[in-house]
């Protein structure tokens, strides 16, 4: 009786087996929400607490996480290529036109890297830190939240060419701005709600001084007071906030201030300039839960943008090298 009892029980135990194999062998093949909840169940724990830790110590660095995020998936997918330093096989992404003197918060994801090699080594991608590391800084900043999907693993190189075609440039007008969303599969509603990511961080004089000087669907008191701060000629290091209320907290004054004709760059006054963006603006600009919903909608989206999976890429142990 005993002997029968466990010649069932083993067919059982190794259907069992087979089954998670091929749970954990589907989701190598896909992005997940629950991606590393076996193989690293603290990874949002860690990625959270260093990310507040980051922004208490300089808040600015909660736009410059999101900005990496952005500008990792805008090139070949959200592959980590933009953490990639310089090597004798290829230049990195960073000093490509858009990221160079631009791009910040590197350091903060050496910190983020390394707490998690302790906890879980080389198991969670690069590309899935940006991910969940954008997704945290909005929300610490008073944003909206959302499921992270994650499972991507890391580029092996960088594609210093394509950042500077594809990532959209501060003089950008509506047409190359739809061209640069359009070439990555986002929606025109995608490029008016995630260009709102501007309600926090800060620019450089050198980045919105053209719009100033050369721009008239600018207020006048605006520009006025802006090239008191950004001379024609120095002072290119000097910041002034892409939302010049609340550059530190995550909300819909950004889209406030396009109605004013105070987008601080002239790729963002480009999104309220009689084009069919108009509205939409208007929409985000009365009700902050709309344009939440679209910013998160938006977000996912772009974190879907050509994945590295399963066995493709690597998953570097220092997000600045390739193995």
């Amino acid at each position: 009786m005993a002997s029968s009892s466990i010649k069932c029980f083993i067919p059982y135990i190794f259907m069992l087996i087979l089954c998670h194999f091929n749970v954990i062998q589907a989701r190598n093949d896909q992005l997940s929400t629950d991606f590393y909840y076996y193989t690293c169940p603290k990874v949002f724990d860690i990625v959270r607490d260093t990310v507040v830790e980051a922004i208490k110590n300089e808040t600015r660095n909660g736009a410059s996480l999101l900005r990496l995020h952005f500008h990792d998936c805008f090139v070949n997918g959200c592959d980590g290529s933009v953490l990639l330093d310089d090597n004798a096989t290829f230049t990195g992404e960073k000093t490509s036109f858009p990221n160079k003197n631009s791009l910040r918060a590197f350091d903060v994801v050496d910190i983020i890297k390394a707490r998690l090699e302790k906890a879980c080594p080389l198991v969670v991608s690069c590309a899935d830190i940006l991910a969940i590391a954008a997704r945290d800084s909005v929300y610490h900043l008073g944003g909206p939240t959302w499921e992270v999907k994650l499972g991507r693993r890391d580029s092996l190189s960088a594609n210093i060419t394509a950042a500077n075609i594809f990532i959209p440039a501060p003089s950008s007008n509506i047409s190359v701005l739809k061209s640069n969303f359009h070439d990555v599969g986002l929606s025109f509603k995608d490029l008016v709600a995630l260009s709102g990511a501007h309600t926090i961080g800060y620019a450089r004089c050198a980045t919105f001084r053209p719009r100033i000087y050369n721009d008239h669907n600018i207020s006048p008191p605006f520009v006025e007071t802006l090239k008191s701060k950004c001379p024609q000629v120095g002072n290119d290091d000097v910041l002034q906030g892409l939302d010049l209320r609340t550059p530190s907290h995550f909300d819909n004054y950004y889209y406030k201030n396009l109605l004013t004709k105070k987008g601080l760059l002239h790729s963002d006054q480009e999104i309220y300039n009689s084009n069919k963006a108009d509205p939409i603006v208007r929409k985000f600009s009365r009700d902050l839960s709309k344009f939440y919903r679209s910013f998160e909608k938006a977000m996912i989206k772009m974190g879907d943008i050509s994945p590295l999976l399963g066995t493709q890429g690597e998953i570097r142990e220092n997000c600045r090298k390739s193995r």
